[in-house]
């Protein structure tokens, strides 16, 4: 339904100040000829010593900040700032319903208002969303091997849980821009969102994210692993019928791998070396709308910059052993994150988790919106220039 935004706020207001009845509330994207303050906003009532109090967290580029506000007027005059945010996508769902709203490029809102089938109970526990994405009993840990047969999470195991559960957080807030903004196509039982898993090894992240995405978000999902290892294949084929998940598993290589239908959302997690730039021309060979890349290592462009001399006046960067291998991590993603702009993606390099959990924490997360901002071939063309690279990934696409 198509009506004026002040009507689709006041919907909006309501919803998000009834503080029995509110479940979750996303706002995201960007107005025509405007920019909110924060990238992506979420909002939730939650228990507190001294009250309920509305929780609101609020995303830059590449940290989360997050305020409570009291029931009542304080709450109502943190729900006016938000709405005077030019976001062009609000998701609502409260105990009853769920409400979509879209801001278009004429200023018109579209509003989607639909009735749950059955009444949802609301949590608001203080830590409920921060601690878990998937609950910590879920069968899917002890079957990975994360959590022993009392279903508890192994501490020798819990960095690498938090390294999965921190990759779901940003999967789930990059799915739900890129819906809200018209980039990703909803998916449907007859059409489900196609997910490929580009070197899975052990399927962590596969069967997490087939979990989160199909279990809590609900969304149709079609999930396919890939890895060279014929074992890993027969293993985690087995792990997806013992859990009953649709999910399927294809042996061969990042680059040669047969899928079946092209992915509209391509994870690559930890990717050894040229392999990720191998998972990202995929990526951009099947046109997909979302990418979600955490590099490994980064030893390419370190060979290159050992090979040749160092541009002035950067020789104190590559003097030292360990700071050219730091310049080469930078270089590297800079460069794979300029040359998906050229392809028309939106991105961003963020950390994904805490150093101590692993130092392997980059992660390049890509919309592909078909626009290429002024100036970034030529920033391209210059830094490569500058450095006399020639970077893995511009020859798999041929740039």
């Amino acid at each position: 339904m198509t009506g004026s935004v002040h009507d689709a706020d006041d919907l909006v207001r309501t919803a998000l100040l009834d503080a029995d009845a509110l479940v979750r509330a996303v706002a995201s994207g960007r107005r025509r000829h405007a920019a909110p303050a924060w990238r992506r906003v979420e909002a939730r009532y939650v228990d507190l010593k001294a009250g309920r109090h509305l929780q609101v967290t609020s995303y830059d580029a590449t940290q989360a900040h997050t305020t409570n506000h009291a029931a009542g007027p304080a709450a109502a005059a943190a729900v006016d700032a938000l709405l005077a945010e030019p976001f062009g996508n609000w998701h609502v769902e409260t105990a009853t319903h769920t409400h979509q709203v879209r801001v278009t490029k004429k200023g018109d809102a579209l509003v989607s208002s639909k009735a749950r089938a059955q009444q949802v109970a609301v949590e608001h526990g203080h830590d409920r969303a921060k601690d878990r994405l998937l609950p910590a009993d879920d069968p899917l840990w002890t079957a990975l091997g994360l959590a022993g047969a009392d279903g508890r999470i192994k501490p020798s195991r819990a960095a690498k849980v938090r390294q999965v559960e921190e990759f779901l957080r940003l999967l789930d807030a990059t799915v739900t821009d890129a819906l809200d903004a018209g980039h990703l196509r909803r998916p449907t039982a007859d059409e489900p969102l196609r997910v490929v898993d580009l070197g899975c090894g052990n399927a962590y992240l596969t069967f997490a994210a087939q979990r989160f995405l199909g279990g809590v978000r609900g969304l149709p999902v079609a999930m396919t692993g890939v890895d060279v290892k014929q074992q890993s294949r027969d293993h985690n084929s087995a792990v997806a019928e013992r859990l009953d998940l649709p999910a399927a598993f294809v042996v061969g290589s990042i680059a040669d791998a047969v899928v079946e239908a092209a992915p509209e959302v391509v994870l690559a997690l930890h990717a050894c070396d040229t392999a990720t730039d191998e998972a990202l021309a995929r990526a951009v060979g099947w046109t997909a709308p979302v990418v979600l890349a955490a590099p490994c290592c980064h030893h390419d462009v370190a060979a290159q910059l050992r090979r040749q001399p160092t541009p002035s006046p950067y020789g104190e960067l590559t003097r030292h052993g360990i700071l050219r291998e730091r310049l080469a991590d930078t270089l590297t993603d800079a460069v794979r994150a300029s040359l998906l702009r050229l392809e028309g993606y939106r991105v961003d390099v963020v950390q994904f988790v805490e150093s101590q959990h692993t130092p392997r924490n980059t992660l390049l997360r890509a919309v592909r919106t078909g626009a290429v901002p002024d100036g970034v071939r030529a920033d391209y063309e210059a830094l490569v220039g500058e450095w006399r690279l020639e970077p893995r990934l511009a020859a798999l696409l041929a740039r």
